[in-house]
């Protein structure tokens, strides 16, 4: 009996499947999310989970480390596919479940080395890398059912932190292999049962962990109290999260303590153009472009960014409507078709209670101190927390919905999906811009819903580089 290729074949035959994306590749994620939403293979949001790794767009030399530790992170058997462009996205997903379930090609597969000659601080950096891909956002399994099952997220903010659905702090259960869904539910109770995903505690006189590692420090909080400060990277390929965003935090507890920008620009390994604002760029060369046309773009861009703000919520289900709703905006669908189905999404989201309590009070922006930071669109609109932000993109795609036939020619004073188009100051780079700030003193899991509720697309600020060299 084969018993090596039974279990290869089990495996294969709904693997879970780690998506991420390249600057330039949007529109190639989200051919992978319908794809995978149609065959219903479950979507992996950690290496740990995955069988397969999907990367989407054209390779970026800026990524590649980060890319390939997340590949070593994942556990055999697996498999992985690089997709150029959307046309690829179903033969790259065939081959990749084929190799999955080949005894011969998981055999060829390089293993994980075990060991490795370098300098400390050179496993460090890559290892900083390793944290990109899963660091601070790891989701509890039980909080993926329960928005699978339509149910909504479950706060417990008793403490300061909430648990069951979306905790981004939370200690992930690892149950690799058990793909049919058959994971005893629990309560959520045990969110912080591993609290050595921030690395341990106590005074180590600056040893290193095995590994190369480095142990926590120490300094005051903001009661002056003396407690451990970790030094935890977000991104650049966390899932549900902006394209190629880094954010070095500084944790005590849960509580960031600070936030900085990774110093160095994604913008400058290579110019792409955003999927999301070619309207505004197509316009700004001289083609006719509809506003009706404009106006499609922009809904489907906020549906996108609803999406990925409900997953980190912890309300996968509701998150998949809202990505129906993009693709078939995308894919030219006429109002009527889609004015219920937005009707019950605006309703179901918006009055959520249970979403509104986990978002309420989080990263409150100011209509006055959005203006200040050059902020324009949804965010500055909102005038408020991240409860406002998400309604915002509700009442917004509601409005461009009812005008997807107008027949008119865009004017480039209309607003882009994040803000006023300007190619000189993209309406992102002020949405970044604003993160450290907007983060400081905030909880890791709230850190996470703030990010989501302004998702910046840095794909602006490599199509900004781009004119800027072609203007050189």
């Amino acid at each position: 009996m084969d018993l090596t290729g039974t279990m290869l074949r089990a495996a294969a035959a709904r693997p879970r499947v780690l998506v991420v994306c390249m600057p330039g590749g949007a529109a190639v994620r989200m051919a992978a999310e319908r794809h995978l939403r149609l065959r219903d293979w479950p979507p992996a949001t950690t290496p740990a989970q995955a069988d397969l790794l999907f990367v989407a767009g054209p390779p970026c030399a800026y990524l590649h480390t980060a890319v390939e530790r997340l590949w070593q992170d994942l556990p055999a058997p697996r498999a992985r596919a690089h997709v150029r462009t959307a046309d690829g996205v179903l033969a790259a997903l065939d081959a990749a479940r084929a190799r999955l379930a080949s005894p011969a090609a998981q055999r060829e597969q390089e293993p994980p080395a075990e060991t490795d000659s370098r300098q400390p601080q050179d496993r460090r950096r890559e290892q900083s890398s390793d944290q990109d891909g899963t660091a601070g956002h790891a989701f509890l399994e039980e909080a993926a059912k329960d928005g699978e099952r339509g149910e909504e997220p479950s706060p417990d903010r008793s403490n300061g932190r909430y648990t069951g659905s979306g905790s981004a702090h939370s200690s992930l259960k690892q149950h690799h292999g058990d793909h049919g869904g058959e994971e005893k539910r629990g309560d959520g109770g045990d969110a912080h049962e591993d609290h050595q995903g921030h690395g341990g505690h106590g005074g180590h006189g600056g040893m290193e962990m095995p590994g190369g590692l480095p142990m926590a420090g120490q300094g005051e909080d903001r009661d002056g109290l003396t407690l451990d400060r970790l030094h935890v990277p977000l991104g650049p390929l966390l899932s549900d999260w902006p394209t190629g965003l880094t954010l070095r935090l500084v944790l005590q507890g849960d509580v960031v303590q600070a936030a900085d920008l990774d110093e160095e620009p994604l913008v400058a390994s290579r110019p792409v153009e955003s999927f999301w604002v070619q309207p505004w760029l197509r316009s700004a060369v001289g083609e006719a472009v509809g506003s009706g046309e404009a106006a499609r773009r922009r809904a489907a861009a906020r549906l996108d960014s609803l999406g990925r703000l409900l997953v980190v919520a912890g309300w996968p289900a509701e998150a998949m409507k809202a990505r129906r709703l993009r693709d078939d905006l995308l894919d030219g669908a006429p109002a009527a078709a889609l004015a219920s189905r937005l009707e019950r999404l605006g309703r179901r989201v918006g009055r959520s209670r249970t979403l509104l309590w986990l978002t309420r009070g989080l990263g409150v922006l100011t209509a006055q101190d959005a203006r200040a930071a050059g902020v324009s669109g949804p965010a500055a609109r909102a005038d408020g927390d991240v409860a406002a932000r998400y309604r915002q993109w509700l009442t917004d795609i509601r409005l461009d919905v009812a005008r997807l036939d107008d027949p008119s020619a865009l004017d480039p004073a209309e607003e882009s999906p994040r803000g006023r188009w300007d190619a000189r100051q993209p309406p992102s780079a002020a949405l970044v811009g604003l993160l450290p700030q907007l983060l400081d003193g905030t909880e890791l899991a709230a850190a996470r819903l703030i990010v989501a509720s302004l998702d910046p697309d840095l794909d602006e600020l490599a199509a900004h580089s781009r004119e800027g060299v072609a203007r050189g």
